[in-house]
């Protein structure tokens, strides 16, 4: 048995054909969603991933603009520029680029933007809001991972999931989605005993550990559901994932590549969510205007 692959381009090139039309009616009806991105330092990484966000913005419609600081810059000035963005009408998602210069304080940046921008969904806020099923903005991975589910029909309701990695980013929303969805969720860690004992008895594995090829055949039952939300690259410069994929998808019933799969969902969930706040904030001012005629 090969597993069928879930490809997250294909979902993906699905969502922002959706994507593009609800841009061009904001845009013909309202204004053009708006994105501000936030690159302290000089990761090379976090660059390649912040161009990318900016091609996927122009491929939608959406104005996007980066704010470039470097790495000694004093965190009061990228909160003094969080705030300005924050009281820019024009710009209606704010994101951060992590990881962030090691004296600068990650937590206190991301409470510092206003929470109807926070299209990272990494606010205390809307982190608190996802515990009880009522998120503004979900953090753009795990949403993506859910929409793959969603896609390729699979079964979450009484299903035993396991994630592994405990993340702010990915693992521990990713396992209150799960949860809201009415699965049995085991969370394990770098700390974890006996891996496979959990791994082997889930009916989906959700690997985001950062480790190359953690997760092999024999840790996986037959016809699992194995989604790889890790990327690495080896020493011959070759990209893989947390899952030893060629092994793994000769056993398991579904399984996600590295790289296309959950990768351009993360960039497509964030395009959304800025959609998205772009909508609440017509909304708002709709409202606002409405008010401000009955007086």
């Amino acid at each position: 048995m090969s597993a069928t692959i879930i490809s997250g381009n294909f979902i993906a090139s699905k969502l922002r054909e959706e994507l593009k039309q609800r841009v061009r009616i904001l845009s013909e009806t309202w204004m053009q969603p708006g994105l501000a991105v936030i690159l302290a330092g000089d990761n090379p990484a976090s660059s390649v991933y912040v161009r990318n966000k900016a091609r996927t913005c122009g491929e939608l419609g959406i104005h996007s603009k980066v704010f470039n600081f470097s790495a000694d810059t004093p965190q009061k000035i990228i909160l003094r520029q969080i705030q300005d963005l924050n009281a820019n009408p024009e710009i209606h998602g704010i994101l951060v680029q992590l990881p962030l210069p090691s004296h600068i304080q990650m937590n206190e940046v991301i409470a510092a933007i206003a929470i109807e921008k926070d299209v990272d969904g990494f606010h205390p806020c809307n982190v608190g809001a996802l515990a009880t099923g009522h998120a503004l903005f979900r953090p753009c991975t795990p949403f993506g991972v859910m929409k793959m589910l969603a896609e390729y029909g699979i079964p979450l309701q009484g299903q035993h999931a396991v994630v592994v990695g405990r993340s702010n980013i990915v693992g521990k929303p990713m396992a209150l989605m799960l949860l809201e969805q009415g699965a049995t969720v085991t969370i394990c860690t770098s700390q974890t005993r006996e891996l496979a004992s959990h791994t082997r008895s889930a009916d989906i594995i959700v690997m985001a550990t950062g480790k190359a090829n953690l997760l092999t055949s024999d840790m996986i039952r037959t016809g699992a559901t194995v989604i790889d939300v890790g990327i690495n690259r080896l020493a011959d410069g070759q990209l893989c994932g947390d899952v030893e994929f060629s092994g793994v998808k000769e056993k398991a019933g579904y399984i996600t590549p590295v790289p296309g799969g959950v990768g351009p969902m993360t960039i497509t969930m964030l395009m959304n969510n800025t959609i998205e706040a772009a909508e609440h904030a017509k909304a708002k001012a709709q409202i606002e205007a409405r008010c401000g005629s009955m007086q």
